[in-house]
C-alpha cells in the first residue's frame, strides 16, 4: 500500500472511532450544514422602531452554552393559525363571547394566511376547516355549543399531530380560547408541551376566567399555570378574552411582522436530554423563543 493510502486508512479508522466515542458520550457530530438547527423567535425594539433586528443583536444559549447564529432573518411568510376553542359546559364565558374572541382573528389575519376552528369539549371537533372566509367562519361559528367536560391536553395532542405536524415547512401558531383548565385528558400536560416544544410551535391564549377559582387538583396543573407555561415555554404570549380584538390584531401582527428565523449548528451539547434554551437581546430589544428543547 502506497503511503498516501496508508494515510488516508488512518484517518478515517480514527474519524470513525471518534464518531463512535461522541455517540457513546451522547454527543451529536455536525459535519454539514445540513445538521443545522432552526428556532422561531419574536423579536422587537422596545422603542416600537420598525427596522429589522439583526444576529449581532441576539445572544442564543442552549443549556447554558452560547452558541454562534449563523443566520437570524426575517419570516413575512403566511401563517396556518389553529383557534382552539373551549366549548366544554362549565366555562365562564358563553357562546357569545367565545364566537366574538374566535371571529376576531378572522378579520385581523394578512394576507395568505388560514385558520383552522376547533372546539373541544370530551372531544376535538373542527368547527371551522382551513380557510380566511371571514363570513363562512362567521357561519360556521354559530355550531359551538357549551357541553362536556374540557380535554385540553387532548385536544393539543390532536391538534399538533393532524392538523399542524404535516405543516412542517410553514409557520404554525395556536391559540387557545381557554382557562387552562383540564379535566379528563389521557394525555399529561407535560406530554402536550414537549410535543409543541419538539415542533416549535408557538402558542398563544386568549385567557377566560378562571372557573376553579385556584383550587388545587390532584397530578393536574392549575389552570393559570397551564396557560403560562404553554405561552412561555413555547414563545407564546397571553391575552385576556374581555377585548378579543386587541388579542387578534397583536397576535397577528407579530406573526407576520415580528417572527424570525434563527439557525446554529449546536456545540457542546448532549442530544439525549431535554435542554434549556435562552433568546436574549441586547438592551432596547425584547426576545422570545421556546424554553426548551426536548430530548432527540
Amino acid at each position: 500500500m502506497s503511503a498516501w493510502r496508508r494515510a488516508v486508512a488512518v484517518v478515517l479508522a480514527a474519524a470513525c472511532v471518534i464518531g463512535n466515542l461522541l455517540a457513546q458520550a451522547g454527543r451529536r457530530a455536525h459535519p454539514t450544514n445540513d445538521a443545522s438547527t432552526t428556532l422561531n423567535v419574536v423579536a422587537t425594539r422596545t422603542d416600537g422602531a420598525s427596522g429589522p433586528i439583526t444576529s449581532k443583536e441576539i445572544s442564543l444559549f442552549d443549556n447554558g452554552v452560547e452558541q454562534t447564529i449563523k443566520n437570524f432573518a426575517p419570516d413575512l411568510s403566511a401563517a396556518k393559525i389553529v383557534l382552539l376553542v373551549d366549548n366544554s359546559l362549565t366555562i365562564r364565558a358563553d357562546v357569545d363571547k367565545l364566537e366574538t374572541a374566535t371571529l376576531e382573528f378572522a378579520y385581523e389575519i394578512y394576507d395568505g394566511d388560514k385558520l383552522l376552528i376547533v372546539g373541544y369539549d370530551n372531544n376535538a371537533e373542527i368547527v371551522s376547516d382551513w380557510t380566511d372566509d371571514a363570513k363562512k367562519i362567521q357561519t360556521e361559528l354559530k355550531s359551538f355549543r357549551k357541553k362536556g367536560d374540557p380535554h385540553l391536553f387532548d385536544a393539543i395532542m390532536a391538534v399538533v399531530g393532524d392538523a399542524l405536524q404535516p405543516l412542517s415547512a410553514q409557520k404554525r401558531a395556536i391559540v387557545v380560547i381557554s382557562d387552562g383548565l383540564d379535566r379528563g385528558s389521557k394525555t399529561k400536560f407535560t406530554q402536550a408541551l414537549s410535543a409543541l416544544q419538539s415542533l416549535d410551535i408557538a402558542v398563544y391564549c386568549v385567557q377566560a376566567p378562571d372557573r376553579t377559582r385556584g383550587a388545587i387538583r390532584r397530578d393536574v396543573p392549575k389552570p393559570r399555570q397551564v396557560i403560562d407555561d404553554l405561552a412561555e415555554g413555547t414563545g407564546g404570549r397571553i391575552f385576556p378574552i374581555d377585548d378579543p380584538s386587541a388579542a387578534a390584531k397583536a397576535i397577528c401582527d407579530e406573526l407576520r411582522k415580528n417572527r424570525y428565523v434563527l439557525s446554529y449548528l449546536p456545540q457542546s451539547v448532549l442530544f439525549t436530554e431535554s435542554r434549556r434554551l435562552l433568546v436574549m437581546g441586547e438592551r432596547g430589544i425584547d426576545a422570545r423563543a421556546k424554553t426548551m428543547q426536548p430530548a432527540n
